[in-house]
């Protein structure tokens, strides 16, 4: 490969245009190392100035120019992927720390009720119970027990609900779960029945959740209601 080779076979419009062999591109660049003084007779910096001017022109980047990162790459983009990151993870730690108060919760009532001395019921009061359906209520609307110990015979009335099964949930307000009651079915009068010794139960504020099975077994919110024990 000589310079008439070179402008004979147009060997750096091809080299530029990346359309050399590989041989070829490796023959080129071996001789222009060898033979630095003929790339300025072969007018090798006018064509790449003139290349370069028209890349200006038409607005192309120049090819060292530093090319722009992904978006998922930016500073920006990295600082709030790790803040969301972070984020998740204190709200994680935050449900499970959640998760297990509420078991010992649940533990702690377990035990009180195990501990709980059951007396004898000095009277029976049978007590009508109208749910509220538009949510949980804010104030007990009945409280039993007292110095004596009762029975208290609730009849919540679902005679306007489309369900025959229920499960009913009872929970201590602000401590945990009681007791679930499942597959309870209304009477004729459509009244669920649950009788309450009330010194069964600790003294306290305590919400009933109704909620209807359908034919597979699934619960449906219904109705609640809330009571009080008093010791």
């Amino acid at each position: 490969m000589d310079a008439t080779f070179i402008q004979q076979n147009q060997i750096i419009e091809r080299y530029l245009g990346g359309k050399l062999p590989l041989k070829g591109a490796q023959d080129f660049e071996r001789y222009c190392r060898e033979n630095p003084a003929t790339l300025a007779g072969l007018g090798m910096a006018d064509r790449i100035n003139a290349a370069l001017r028209l890349m200006d022109a038409s607005g192309l980047p120049e090819p060292w120019a530093e090319k722009p990162l992904p978006f998922y790459q930016k500073p920006l983009a990295i600082a709030v992927v790790t803040a969301l990151a972070g984020t998740l993870l204190i709200a994680s730690a935050m449900l499970l720390l959640s998760s297990q108060k509420k078991d010992e919760q649940i533990m702690v009532l377990t035990d009180e009720l195990q501990k709980q001395p059951l007396l004898p019921a000095q009277s029976t009061r049978t007590i009508i119970v109208e749910p509220s359906r538009n949510g949980p209520v804010n104030r007990s609307m009945v409280t039993v027990g007292g110095k004596n110990a009762e029975m208290a015979d609730f009849k919540i009335d679902v005679s306007w609900s489309s369900y025959n099964n229920f499960k009913v949930t009872v929970d201590r307000i602000d401590q945990g779960r009681v007791v679930v009651l499942n597959n309870l079915t209304r009477d004729s009068n459509g009244h669920l029945r649950i009788a309450l010794n009330s010194s069964a139960v600790g003294p306290g504020d305590y919400e009933l959740t109704l909620e209807g099975l359908d034919w597979r077994g699934t619960p449906v919110k219904q109705a609640w209601a809330r009571f009080a024990v008093a010791h």
